[in-house]
């Protein structure tokens, strides 16, 4: 069952966001958490999972809950770039062209199973991710805020799939997987949805306007020296550490930076602390490093190696 979230009640905008997505998604508090910081964060998220463990419920439940436009777009292996960012039509009538957006014009984005696009329509996205912003035949137009892109996608080993180029994995301020629920969470699921599925009659709780306000909110938090020193410290040990070939970018950096405060934000505090950025760190760093050869071998994870840096990098004093 899902567990009150610790210094919600501060929050009520927070916590009413959090209740109204707990009536879909059962025993996943903190996964839900992650997508609202990144959410609050200004950044986009990666679910990587087993398929039917509940990404793409947990990335319509969150779209439901804001009173925002809400798309999907289900990739494909011939899925076109104009298929997500939309095209210009000739109109007879007017003698013009007429431009027709794509599903990339909303405020959440679902892009499901987005590894199954082949590259050129998965780099579709970058611009967009990146810029808030797409161009099309040399006209470019801003995307609407909040903008938030939710991207699921299956294991790599499984058939018809592509990897992500690294360029497009460090557009991704987060990366979660759910995991399978225990047997009394599923028993609940399966009960909850006996006589229909309860995403079917979620509704908003909060309009875009109050999510761009939580968002000004989180950048209102106190980041101290000593935390950023810590969050530098934490991204520049990847980028010397023998098992990873490639390690986290500045980008990473910022992120780290940021999302730390929205968790403190969602905690209820009006600061940031250490603790904030090891609760975050695995999500928003591991896919963005690059494993060694050898580290590949031993079958070593960029998750281990993360968690070893928080328990080996020193917290600076104040």
């Amino acid at each position: 069952m899902n567990m009150p979230v610790e210094g919600a009640g501060t929050r009520p905008a927070v916590a009413q966001l959090l209740a109204n997505i707990a009536k879909v998604i059962v025993g996943k508090d903190r996964e839900t958490r992650m997508v609202l910081a990144s959410l609050l964060s200004g950044g986009h998220v990666l679910m990587e999972d087993m398929p039917g463990t509940g990404k793409t419920v947990l990335a319509r439940s969150l779209a439901a809950s804001i009173g925002g436009k809400a798309s999907r777009i289900q990739f494909t292996p011939d899925l076109l770039p104009s298929d997500v960012t939309g095209l210009s039509i000739y109109n007879q009538k007017s003698g013009e062209f007429d431009f027709k957006p794509g599903p990339i014009f909303a405020n959440i984005v679902l892009a499901d199973e987005i590894n199954r696009a082949n590259p050129r329509t998965q780099s579709a996205l970058l611009e967009a991710m990146a810029e808030r912003q797409i161009t099309v035949d040399g006209v470019t137009r801003k995307l609407d805020e909040p903008f938030m892109v939710v991207a699921t996608q299956n294991p790599i080993e499984f058939q018809g799939t592509y990897p992500l180029p690294e360029a497009q994995l460090d557009r991704f301020l987060m990366r979660i997987s759910l995991g399978y629920p225990s047997t009394v969470e599923e028993a609940e699921i399966v009960l909850r949805q006996a006589q229909g599925h309860p995403l079917d009659t979620l509704g908003p709780v909060i309009q875009t306007k109050q999510v761009l306000e939580l968002m000004a909110a989180v950048r209102k938090i106190a980041a101290k020296p000593a935390l950023i020193r810590y969050v530098t410290a934490l991204c520049a040990a990847t980028r010397n550490h023998p098992d990873l070939m490639v390690g986290a970018s500045p980008r990473a950096t910022l992120g780290l930076a940021r999302v730390s405060q929205a968790w403190a934000f969602l905690s209820g505090r009006e600061y940031a602390s250490p603790d904030d950025v090891k609760e975050v760190a695995v999500a928003v760093m591991a896919h963005r490093v690059i494993l060694s050869h050898q580290a590949r071998f031993s079958k070593r994870s960029p998750e281990q190696i993360i968690r070893e840096l928080l328990s080996q990098v020193p917290v600076p004093s104040a």
